[in-house]
Formats: structure tokens, sequence, C-alpha cells
């Protein structure tokens, strides 16, 4: 009886820990317009995603900002194809 309820919490963590591996984030990476950004937060942790016209401003403000949070979105926006506006003017 013991051997088999070893073998079942042994079965039971490994199949745990195959689908933990092999499983992605509900968001997935930064592409295509989309962004997701891992920050800190008082309670641990969290994640920031947006896409279109959602992701485009908070690129936007990133790139007007210095601050951590701003740099760690900025690389983010770069990897959507979401990078900072050329703003020279051409002539």
């Amino acid at each position: 009886m013991m051997a088999a309820v070893g073998f079942l919490a042994v079965a039971g963590l490994g199949g745990t820990a195959i689908w933990g591996v092999s499983h992605q984030d509900a968001y997935g990476p930064s592409r295509n317009g989309c962004i997701t950004v891992s920050v800190a937060s008082s309670t641990g942790g969290a994640m920031l995603h947006d896409c279109g016209a959602g992701a485009r401003a908070v690129c936007r403000n990133a790139f007007a900002s210095r601050d951590n949070m701003a740099l760690l979105t900025q690389r983010q926006c770069r990897l959507a194809g979401l990078g900072p506006v050329d703003r020279r003017v051409s002539g």
C-alpha cells in the first residue's frame, strides 16, 4: 500500500515537472507588435502584456523615459518591432 502511494506521488511530481518545463507562458515572448514585460512588484512579480495600439502607447512612454522600468520595456518593444520613432527631419 505504501509503495503504491509513493509511486503515485513520484509520478504526480514527475508529471508536474514535465508539464512545467514544456508549457509556455500564456502570453509568449515579445514579437509581432505584442510586448510582454516581467516586472518586480510589491507582491513579488507582475506581467505586463499588450498588443496593437496599447503596446504602441506603452512603448512610446517607455522611450520617453530613462527609469529602470522604461529600460526593461524598451528592450521588449524592440523585440516586438516597436522601436523608437526616428524624429529627424529629412530634407
